[in-house]
């Protein structure tokens, strides 16, 4: 079976190739133009034409890219692709490239600006039918057109910039924009208009069609032998095993779930009554007690020395937490599967490999630690000589995320089960801060009384001037707000984080905000996020912003509470966990929000409150007490990302809701914080 992600199941009777010219949008690109029932390929933007012909394509879509037409380097094409003779549509580099391969020009600009504009359309343009004459949409300004090619015509300008053109007889259409992202508003509309209009698309590739092709497929393939597939908890792998279980007899379908210990609340329980209301018994093993007292051996820094970790639950450091939990899953999957005594010649491997997956990896863009972990985490004996026979099957591999919760549901799997936030490999363990002493170093109160400085601009005596232009050098636009009275406290926090500044990964400081008088009314979220992009480019050893809900945060916090992979401390975080997650799926955020972590980290904000000499002691304290940090996350490819505002992206209601009830609900906890950092300057999760 194929592995590659343009392998169409079965030849739907209309399909559109994508040709990627390297864009990260390629990807969105194909989710879009599926949403509106088009079967599509993916190749790369060198295919040759006879390639190309003999696929009888209805359409041709030419991906962005981040090279410049006048590259060295820049991707190669075969140059009768545009002579093709059928409608294309070449998006920001495969604009510029139709203009110069018809004889136009494209001038080099120095600057990049990328960004939400406005855009003027000609609406008599078969691209922009129906559409008003202004047009919000994300312009990439690197190159830009200068003479257009003979033969076509202007369609759209920004200012003086061309932003569209087009050929209506050669059939050809050109956007210098994106619109397959979120931030060209009616860009789907402008997709569908193309698809129909141009291009003479029925949209007859229905979800249907393709789950009978899958079932066709897996039956073929698998024949009368068995399938083994091994589920985490999370949607994908949850769907494949409901999907086996429909194509092929249950009893042949032996579905194995490990219980690390590190699930979110009733997590195995929900995935094995979820899937035996289908008829499918899952084995599951509760390995917990093994993983709380595993330990590995990890190789030093120096690449030879190897030395033996610590037991699980007495480690700290992030990276041997997640490889011990990496190789534990290892071993236990090893014993579980040899105690099944299945033999390699009498079993095939499914996996719920998704189409974005497996266009990551043909395009070979940076496959991340985060793919290693993956497959590291199916890797068993078993597993390997599988994979060496070609008994893997993948029966999502044509599906994007959203499609395959809509498929989950169609096959019977409840809405809370289908509806998950995407959840790590390893579990809660990475969203955990573990620590034994606070991170204090030389720079602790001098960046303290910086923090200060900042959220009181005002009060900068006249003798400390550099300061404050320090401060008002970093604000892009009018600094005028930042002299206001904001009723803010701030103080910065002794536990690290990591975050990605400049080219790197960075572990360092948070940063607390709270209201000075928080009976005076509600948080100004607007205010807050202004702050929280201001802190980290005056202090760069802060790669993190929260606010604390409740009472002002002013005094100096020295010590934390030493924290493990305890029970304790898993429960803690999992009921606080549990909380966040049922009110984003009452209030239907699951999909609008990427990703939601729940972090518990080692921080007792009322330490010491009553007694001043104590709180200013630098040092760990044995305590249960904590905090819970609810990071939310907004991206469509995981590279740089926004928190939700409140208020817009997430009523305020809900948020205040929330933190209500993880009070209420979860023992020991000090206070609530919400995460106002942007990727860049911190990463998605918090460790």
């Amino acid at each position: 079976m194929s592995h590659h992600p343009h392998a169409a199941v079965a030849p739907p009777s209309e399909v559109v190739v994508i040709l990627d010219a390297g864009a990260q949008y390629g990807k969105v690109i194909d989710r879009k133009v599926r949403e509106l029932n088009v079967a599509t390929e993916l190749l790369p933007l060198n295919t040759p034409i006879d390639v190309l012909k003999a696929g009888n394509y209805k359409a041709v879509i030419i991906s962005g890219g981040p090279s410049s037409v006048y590259s060295e380097n820049a991707p190669k094409y075969d140059p009768a692709l545009l002579d093709i003779g059928i409608p294309l549509l070449g998006i920001c580099y495969g604009m510029q490239l139709c203009n110069l391969h018809f004889g136009g020009t494209v001038v080099r600009k120095e600057q990049r600006e990328d960004g939400q504009d406005e855009i003027l359309v000609e609406t008599d343009s078969p691209l922009f039918k129906n559409l008003a004459r202004e047009q919000q949409v994300l312009l990439t300004h690197g190159d830009s057109i200068d003479q257009v090619a003979p033969g076509f015509r202007v369609s759209a300008r920004s200012g003086v910039l061309v932003s569209a053109i087009e050929d209506p007889k050669r059939r050809i259409y050109g956007v210098q924009f994106h619109p397959e992202v979120e931030l060209s508003t009616n860009g789907k509309e402008m997709i569908r208009n193309f698809l129909f209009e141009c291009a003479g698309c029925t949209g007859s590739y229905t979800i249907e069609d393709r789950e009978d092709v899958c079932i066709k497929e897996i039956q073929s393939l698998v024949g009368d032998k068995k399938v083994l597939v091994l589920v985490s908890g999370g949607v994908d792998s949850s769907v494949c095993a409901a999907l086996l279980t429909k194509a092929i007899n249950p009893d042949r379908v032996v579905a194995l779930h490990i219980d690390n210990g590190f699930m979110r609340q009733d997590e195995s329980k929900l995935v094995s009554v979820s899937l035996g209301h289908l008829g499918l018994n899952l084995r599951v093993v509760d390995a917990s007690e093994t993983f709380y007292n595993a330990t590995t051996t990890i190789t030093a820094r120096d690449r030879v020395t190897k030395y033996e970790t610590k037991k699980l639950k007495e480690t700290t450091a992030p990276e041997e937490k997640r490889k011990i939990v990496g190789d534990t899953f290892m071993r236990v999957a090893e014993t579980a599967v040899k105690d099944l005594n299945l033999r390699p010649e009498d079993v095939y491997l499914a996996q719920g490999t998704l189409r974005p997956d497996l266009i990551e990896s043909a395009s070979s863009l940076a496959s991340s630690a985060a793919d290693a972990i993956k497959t590291h985490h199916n890797d068993t004996e078993l597993v390997r000589e599988l994979r060496k026979l070609g008994r893997v099957i993948e029966p999502l591999k044509d599906y994007h995320k959203d499609e395959v919760r809509e498929l989950g549901k169609k096959l019977g799997l409840p809405t809370e089960m289908v509806m998950r936030q995407p959840f790590p490999g390893p579990g809660l363990v990475v969203r955990i801060l573990c620590t034994e002493k606070p991170f204090i170093d030389a720079s602790f109160d001098a960046t303290n009384q910086l923090l200060k400085d900042i959220v009181n601009t005002r009060a900068i005596s006249s003798d400390r001037q550099a300061v404050r232009d320090r401060i008002v050098s970093s604000i892009n636009g009018d600094p005028s707000w930042l002299h206001e009275d904001h009723g803010l406290s701030v103080t910065l926090l002794p536990v690290m984080t990591v975050g990605v500044q400049g080219d790197g990964r960075t572990y360092s400081y948070i940063a607390a905000l709270s209201l000075a008088k928080p009976a005076s009314g509600a948080a100004d979220w607007k205010k807050l996020f202004a702050f929280a992009k201001l802190i980290p480019k005056v202090c760069h050893n802060i790669n993190r912003v929260v606010y604390v809900f409740g009472e002002p945060v002013d005094r100096p916090i020295r010590r934390i509470s030493v924290t493990h992979l305890t029970p304790d401390v898993v429960d803690q975080l999992r009921a606080a966990d549990a909380v966040v997650n049922r009110h984003l799926l009452e209030a239907n955020l699951v999909t609008a929000l990427s990703q939601v972590p729940v972090i518990v980290f080692p921080v007792d904000f009322e330490d010491g409150k009553g007694s001043p000499g104590l709180a200013s002691e630098e040092g760990a304290v044995i305590s249960p007490r904590r905090s819970i940090a609810i990071r939310t996350f907004i991206t469509n490819d995981f590279m740089t990302g926004v928190p939700a505002v409140p208020g817009r992206d997430i009523p305020e209601d809900v948020l205040s809701k929330m933190v209500a009830e993880v009070l209420a609900a979860t023992p020991n906890i000090s206070r609530v914080v919400y995460d106002l950092t942007s990727k860049p300057p911190g990463t998605t999760e918090w460790e």
